[in-house]
């Protein structure tokens, strides 16, 4: 297995493609859905729990101080994306199809994605802390705005509503194991400095569990084989070139505007992600009537590719800065 080393991609950005190749394959159906969903759950609250461990009561605080941090993350979010969506219309109709533009234009308006953001800042030591105030402020505002920005750029029922539900569903998953890890840190914060491994071990499972729940509903959902393999090479390729940009455009942001390494790290990971946990169920509502499964697919499609290329991202970054400090 020597010739795997040799491979120049890393090897979670490979186990990613595994799980994607594997969920395509075996996709989660009937009783296993509900598994599957419950491991991932589970798993995201450990995860936070651990993170909570971890910081110190300051880091955390200064964490909700940092409001310059979390307006650059909410102004990537809900302001650039959304003007890059509006650009990606010259696409239409030569390159996308009505219903596909509409689709990726809606992925520029939901919210930032939470555990993914925040792992992959942990990842490559960036400052965790204000990655989880960062990328909970914007997953809360943008059950409210999510629903007003499409209001206001796409033709939906007209019906459109907010559940609230996933306000509450942020405060017991990931806020409550949070709060509860700050709670036990002085029992626990050793034993995880000698022991980093259950951390990272939840990190990248975590992280695997979403990749194969995602592809699964794909699967189950049989949108793969509604389009040519031509339009959905397109919606690929414009997912990556919408990913590249924004990726491009925070890290300039963060240096331009001064922001310490750590912070600029948060301002990448969470100002180039999009929830596809949110944005699912907010587009069941907001279409209602219209073709559901070729909407969410540039979402769908977007949120694989930014998990591949931030992994590797993350990777690179991370070793980048374990080798500085030594």
């Amino acid at each position: 297995m020597r010739w795997l080393s040799r491979i120049p991609i890393d090897g979670f950005v490979l186990s990613i493609v595994g799980v994607a190749v594997l969920a395509t394959l075996l996709p989660a159906k009937g009783v296993g859905v509900d598994v599957v969903e419950w491991i991932t759950a589970i798993a995201i609250a450990v995860l936070f729990l651990l993170y909570g461990a971890r910081l110190s009561p300051r880091e955390a605080l200064d964490g909700l101080k940092h409001w310059r941090l979390h307006s650059v993350v909410l102004a990537s979010t809900f302001v650039l994306f959304p003007l890059l969506g509006l650009a990606a219309r010259v696409l239409v109709p030569s390159v996308l199809t009505d219903d596909l533009y509409t689709g990726l234009l809606y992925l520029c308006l939901v919210p930032s994605t939470v555990q993914s953001s925040i792992v992959f800042t942990s990842m490559a030591k960036g400052n965790v802390a204000g990655a989880v105030v960062s990328a909970s402020v914007s997953n809360i505002v943008g059950v409210f705005l999510t629903p007003l920005l499409v209001i206001l750029l796409l033709d939906t029922t007209g019906h459109a509503s907010v559940d609230l539900s996933s306000v509450l569903n942020i405060v017991v998953q990931l806020l409550v194991p949070f709060i509860v890890g700050q709670l036990i840190r002085p029992w626990v914060v050793d034993w995880l400095k000698r022991y980093s491994g259950p951390t990272k071990i939840v990190d990248r499972g975590s992280i695997l569990l979403v990749v194969y729940s995602a592809f699964s509903a794909g699967v189950r959902e049989g949108i793969w084989h509604t389009l040519s393999p031509w339009r959905i090479a397109a919606i690929v390729a414009s997912c990556c070139v919408l990913l590249a940009a924004v990726l491009a455009l925070t890290a300039l942001a963060g240096r331009l505007l001064g922001f310490a390494r750590e912070d600029c790290v948060v301002i990448v990971f969470c100002g180039s992600k999009k929830s596809l946990a949110t944005g699912l169920p907010m587009a069941t509502v907001l279409f209602a009537g219209q073709p559901v499964g070729l909407i969410v697919l540039p979402l769908m499609i977007f949120h694989q590719v930014q998990l591949i290329a931030c992994a590797a991202l993350a990777q690179r970054w991370g070793n980048a800065a374990t080798t500085n400090r030594e």
